[in-house]
């Protein structure tokens, strides 16, 4: 009974940290601060979902993300981003399909380190060379793009883009005719869809 209320309170602490995050990351974005957003990029290849994930100087694997710059629209930024870090050519949605909380390993301790970060799903259809040579971008299964998200990154943050690779996958299931497989695939592994 004490250790069910314990893991509560825990739950309940951990939940409004992030909350708090997400709250600081609002009231702290003003109309000059600098937006930035993310390519979730993925491809269906033989009946399966897979993302692509780079590799940042330090060996954390993310999306490829920066910041908006003189690009006519976010979806533009985020194809720019995708194409620098990851060599990607592909189709971009125009609006975010979810943002997050996004902080650089060295500003961990400082909340005010932390960005909001608005994701972008990119359908990849060509892969070649990135311009940015570490980037090392790699292809990942739902699950194991999950388990490389979270290594080396602060609980409140893996969640974060753990939730980034739920929705995404949600999404692209309702958007393309063969996901039906998929689905199965992923409704048979439960552990697919733990963090």
């Amino acid at each position: 009974m004490i250790g069910n209320y314990r893991m509560r309170l825990l739950g309940h602490h951990h939940r409004s940290a992030l909350e708090s995050g997400w709250q600081r990351a609002f009231r702290g974005r003003t109309k000059t601060d600098r937006v930035h957003v993310a390519a979730v990029c993925y491809r269906l290849r033989n009946g399966k979902l897979e993302f692509l994930l780079v590799q940042t100087r330090n060996g954390h694997w993310t999306f490829p993300k920066g910041g908006v710059d003189q690009d006519l629209s976010n979806a533009d930024a985020a194809a720019r981003e995708a194409y620098e870090e990851a060599g990607v050519t592909g189709w971009v949605e125009s609006a975010p399909f979810v943002s997050y909380l996004h902080c650089k390993p060295a500003q961990l301790r400082s909340h005010r380190g932390a960005m909001l970060v608005d994701a972008h799903l990119c359908e990849v259809k060509r892969l070649k060379k990135p311009l940015e040579g570490h980037r090392n971008p790699t292809w990942f299964t739902h699950a194991k793009a999950k388990r490389r998200l979270r290594e080396l990154r602060a609980p409140e943050y893996a969640s974060e883009v753990v939730r980034v690779i739920d929705c995404a996958t949600e999404r692209i299931l309702r958007r393309h005719p063969g996901a039906s497989r998929i689905r199965k695939v992923l409704q048979f592994s439960p552990a697919l869809w733990m963090f």
